[in-house]
């Protein structure tokens, strides 16, 4: 594959931007987990999807617009989504959890007819449901770079904000944090993490490499900090892992880096009871 991605610029293209997603999804996906939001990340991969559908859609209705990337329509939707979660997380004040079923549905509704109306799946939007290496084109790449930027440069900034908000909101609102807004912000970087990601994890399982990372960091990290690194790391992992046996089995790359995903956290837990194991061994 060495010889290959230095020849041909589509895997130049789905290498870096793996890359890249595989630091940035399991960073968020480190306080999207804290905080007991994962099914966020679901219901804004879905919104991508109705934004992808429609950009698809306008593209093929209006014979004007040529080469559109769907992934700024689905960048849009998504981040829209992101908003109307936040909003309806405030009408419900008791009941928060129900803005993301409310936006996951909605999300699907709207796409299952705007799939329709383009007359079913075709081969790109196939592509985008469960990525695939040729289709991250320079262009993608260079918009998850600044995306990536962005976002590591806010968690940066904004590290203590996030820490407190993901453990204790109430004791966040007493410090003098502004709770709406950072969590609003954090909100949309997670909808533009995950409409980047699309092309090359597929919409349909980018969520699971927001959470499968996490869940086996968890398992053997000793601090916050530490769950963040490991998260990463096994990010990195089964991306690198993932697009090497998409490569070479001719497989979209979703599932291969979901797979590898699901692997290491198996693994991770067969460590812990190995370790508890040993403790108890040892004790006795």
């Amino acid at each position: 594959m060495i010889e290959s991605f230095l020849q041909y610029e589509f895997l130049q293209n789905a290498a870096i931007t793996g890359i890249l997603i595989g630091i940035v999804a399991p960073l968020l996906g480190v306080f999207i987990v804290v905080r007991r939001l994962s099914l966020i990340a679901d219901a804004l991969s879905h919104i991508t999807l109705t934004g992808i559908a429609a950009s698809l859609l306008i593209e093929k209705r209006v014979s004007s617009v040529n080469e559109w990337n769907p992934i700024y329509m689905g960048m849009v939707f998504s981040v829209v989504g992101a908003i109307l979660i936040e909003r309806l997380r405030k009408v419900y004040k008791h009941y928060e959890e129900l803005a993301i079923p409310i936006i996951l549905s909605g999300g699907i509704g709207v796409g299952v007819i705007l799939i329709s109306l383009a007359d079913g799946f075709n081969t790109d939007l196939f592509s985008y449901l469960f990525g695939s290496v040729t289709a991250v084109s320079r262009d993608s790449m260079w918009t998850v770079l600044m995306i990536t930027t962005i976002v590591i440069f806010i968690v940066i900034l904004f590290y203590k904000e996030l820490f407190v908000l993901s453990f204790d909101e109430e004791h966040a609102s007493v410090s003098g944090v502004n709770g709406r807004w950072v969590h609003l912000l954090f909100i949309v970087m997670v909808a533009l993490v995950i409409a980047s990601s699309m092309q090359v994890v597929g919409i349909l399982l980018v969520s699971a490499l927001m959470t499968l990372p996490v869940a086996s960091a968890i398992r053997i990290a000793k601090s916050f900090k530490q769950t963040i690194g490991l998260s990463v790391a096994f990010g990195e992992t089964s991306v690198l892992i993932g697009l090497f046996s998409s490569y070479h089995l001719s497989v979209p790359p979703g599932g291969t880096i979901v797979i590898t995903a699901v692997l290491i956290l198996i693994m991770s837990i067969l460590y812990k009871k190995v370790r508890a194991q040993q403790w108890i061994k040892g004790e006795a």
